[in-house]
């Protein structure tokens, strides 16, 4: 099980299918943020880059919707946000007291999306080795390098798209 349970073996934070729109219980919540976040970092490395995040190739565009932000950030998912999630959870940096629910969904409380978004920002400042370049870099700086590369692709002067892979 990916979730630890509490120290007396009560299972805390219980989780059985994704949904949204709104999250119904802690941990949906908390993914949902955590992909919120992670879009706004690839909209921030997108935009930097010089892109139009809201045009995207596998989303569809909407309005208000950064469709290229979304493309990208699909094999980051495991990577940033649902290991930050599991993270916020297993060391305990969110507790279920850090939650309201209510009939229409469960949100974080403002002090538990503050300890929330230190544990996404612990992650983007992680680092790992680039498989192409061989130096380590943090997430949000591969983040960065991952568009870079898109667009050197989409200008020709690489023949794929070098997608990253931690092994």
């Amino acid at each position: 099980m990916l979730i630890r349970s509490a120290d007396d073996g009560a299972l805390e934070f219980d989780f059985h299918t994704r949904n949204r729109r709104p999250p119904t219980d802690p941990v949906n919540a908390l993914l949902s943020y955590a992909y919120s976040l992670l879009a706004r970092a690839w909209t921030v490395a997108l935009t930097a880059v010089g892109f139009d995040c809201y045009r995207g190739f596998y989303h569809q565009p909407r309005y208000g919707r950064p469709a290229l932000s979304l493309d990208m950030m699909e094999p980051f998912r495991p990577l940033i946000a649902d290991s930050v999630v599991l993270q916020a959870i297993n060391n305990g940096e969110v507790k279920l007291s850090d939650f309201i629910s209510t009939a229409t969904g469960t949100a974080l409380t403002d002090d538990g999306r503050r300890r929330f978004i230190g544990t996404f920002e612990r992650r983007l400042s992680h680092e790992v080795t680039h498989p192409i370049f061989g130096y380590k870099v943090s997430y949000r700086r591969l983040l960065e390098l991952q568009t870079r590369l898109l667009s050197r692709h989409l200008l020709g002067e690489l023949a794929e798209y070098p997608n990253f892979t931690t092994r």
